[in-house]
This record gives structure tokens, sequence and C-alpha cells, in this order.
């Protein structure tokens, strides 16, 4: 039932008119990964503001083996792109937190993607540029993406798209296979995103645009991740004094 060239000319129209109200000819600068959703994002803003308002950068931390395919999105789209090696910064903040200090594992994952939207920002800045969140439905779902890291952004024109129709755009803008149907994995074990969460894409976007899952054990398992991780998406709780 998905109309992907439909969704498509939509998103490319939402996007030329957030940038109409919120940038008027600002490019937007997008990370590039070499995935469907990074690769599905600067495609929709090539088509929507032309391919001389869109950045890429490349943020290898260190030796980054699948980089080539980041390589071959930004020659494939015509897009000015910048390189930044986040290893440097990622290991000086860690050398740098106070001795004695147990440094989790948890930091360790979340730092790179933090110091990235970092980087995006500082490239933004200097570019007179607008920041693409390229979180899909599914991933921010079940709260699979790093909070002020991936999960950051100026604007956000697939997180209300499931992985499935991701890919389905990503076909219908002429993408290549080989990056529209890259395996995604977390970059710190080689383990793909579906190991770590327990179940695979298709299930969890069956449950979330139909709410049918025949495994009960896999639906209380999602039903979880959106429980503990909703607050992800929420906006900052503040303190309203009562004047």
């Amino acid at each position: 039932m998905f109309d992907a060239e439909k969704i498509k000319n939509e998103c490319i129209a939402w996007i030329r008119d957030f940038f109409e109200h919120n940038g008027k000819g600002c490019n937007a600068v997008v990370g590039i990964s070499g995935g469907k959703d990074s690769s599905t994002v600067a495609a929709l803003c090539a088509e929507a503001l032309g391919k001389d308002h869109v950045i890429g950068v490349l943020m290898p931390c260190g030796e980054q083996h699948d980089i080539d395919c980041s390589k071959q999105l930004v020659k494939h789209l015509g897009i000015k792109n910048y390189t930044v090696n986040i290893k440097p910064a990622v290991d000086g903040l860690i050398s740098s937190m106070p001795d004695g200090m147990e440094i989790s594992r948890q930091t360790k994952i979340n730092l790179p993607a933090r110091i990235r939207m970092a980087t995006l920002y500082a490239i933004s800045q200097s570019n007179n540029g607008r920041v693409a969140n390229t979180c899909n439905l599914s991933e921010d779902y079940v709260g699979y993406a790093t909070r002020y890291g991936d999960g950051a952004g100026d604007f956000s024109p697939i997180s209300q798209l499931t992985v499935q129709e991701v890919k389905a755009i990503g076909k219908v803008l002429g993408l290549p296979k080989n990056l529209v149907e890259k395996t995604p994995i977390d970059g710190l074990t080689d383990k793909t995103d579906e190991d770590n969460l327990g179940f695979s894409y298709a299930t969890l976007d069956k449950y979330i645009r139909t709410g049918i899952c025949e495994d009960e054990n896999i639906k209380e398992k999602i039903d979880t991740l959106y429980r503990n991780n909703r607050f992800k998406l929420e906006p900052i709780p503040y303190f309203k004094p009562n004047f």
C-alpha cells in the first residue's frame, strides 16, 4: 500500500518549504555513513534544493572499512563533501576524563555519535547550513539512536518512515542498490543492528504499521524498548515557575 513515488515527492516539497521558512538559500548538511538513511536523505535534499546546496560529511573514526560506500554516494549525487576523521577528538576526550573514573562501555559507544554531531554543526555554521537528521521511524521507535548524537538535527525528512519505506524511496530516487540494501552495523563490534536488537526490521516495521507481531516474546521486547526509550524523542523536561 506504500506509494514511494508519492511520499518521495511530498517529502521533497516539505524540505523546500522548510528551507524557505528556516534558512532560504542555506545548505543542507548531511552526515554520510554510506547506508540507506544518509543516502536517501542526501538524495532527497539534492532533489529539493539542488546538488550545489547539499554538503556531505564523511566522519570515520580511525579506519572505516566501508568508507568506500560513503565516497560512492557523494560521487553518485555529485555533492560537495568533506572528510573529518573524528578519532583524535574521541581519543582526546577519553584521555581527558578524570583519573580513576571508570569509563562505561555505553559512553564509548555513544561518544563518537555525539562528536559526529558536533562536527556536523561546526561545518554547518561555517557553511551557512542546516543539519539533517537521518534517523528513521523504526530506529526511533525502539531508541536505536544516540540522544544529541545521530538523534539530533535541524530538520528530519525520514523520521516518520520505516526502514522498508526508506528503502523503497531510495530505490525510487535511483540510488545504487548496494547502498539501499547495505546491512547496518553498529560500528563498534561489527554486529548488525538486527543482531543487537534481537529481531528483524521487517518484523518491527510490520508491528509499527499494523500492530501485528506473531511472536509474543519479540512483541514484548519491542514494547519494552519503546517504553524505555520514548524520552529520547520528547522535549527536554523543564521547570515552569508558578508566578
